[in-house]
């Protein structure tokens, strides 16, 4: 009976403050693992758009970033929402009206969320009004990966060709 439930769309939290910072949360932790993260990302970044829009969020200042990605220094915009920050990229406007506030301090935490993945993504996305798009290909549906290859090794001395 536990494994018919699994499958069920799950009953979707009110769309307070607290949930919304509780699903950004869940969602994030989420895209630095998964395969193919532009959309959780993206789903952040929306929902957070929103926020500061509704004043329910703020830009508090810059940091520079942990892991800067093709330059030796790099900054990004931090947002206070609720009981939690996040980290978006800034805007041009940002470095002209935000103060830097330097390294990031690592001793600050978020409060952990007692919301799974599945129902982070229904909240962000009844807020956002996003959806994801789904591949329709048949039964390998989902899958984003390549089917592997093993390798093919030649006895030593012989050629590739």
């Amino acid at each position: 009976m536990g494994h018919e439930s699994s499958h069920r769309p799950h009953p979707t939290k009110p769309l307070t403050v607290d949930n919304l910072t509780q699903a950004i949360f869940t969602v994030n932790r989420h895209a630095k693992t998964a395969i193919n993260p532009k959309y959780l990302y993206l789903l952040k970044q929306r929902t957070i758009e929103k926020l500061l829009k509704e004043g329910k969020a703020e830009k508090v200042g810059l940091h520079f970033s942990r892991n800067p990605r093709f330059a030796k220094q790099q900054s990004d915009c931090l947002i206070r929402c609720g009981n939690y920050t996040f980290h978006v990229p800034p805007t041009k406007e940002d470095f002209q009206t935000l103060p830097h506030l330097g390294q990031l301090e690592t001793s600050v935490r978020n409060p952990k969320s007692a919301l799974n993945l599945s129902e982070a993504k229904v909240l962000l996305e009844k807020y956002t009004g996003m959806k994801e798009k789904t591949p329709t290909n048949g039964p390998r549906q989902g899958r984003r990966a390549p089917a592997y290859q093993r390798p093919v090794f030649k006895p030593l001395g012989e050629r590739y060709e």
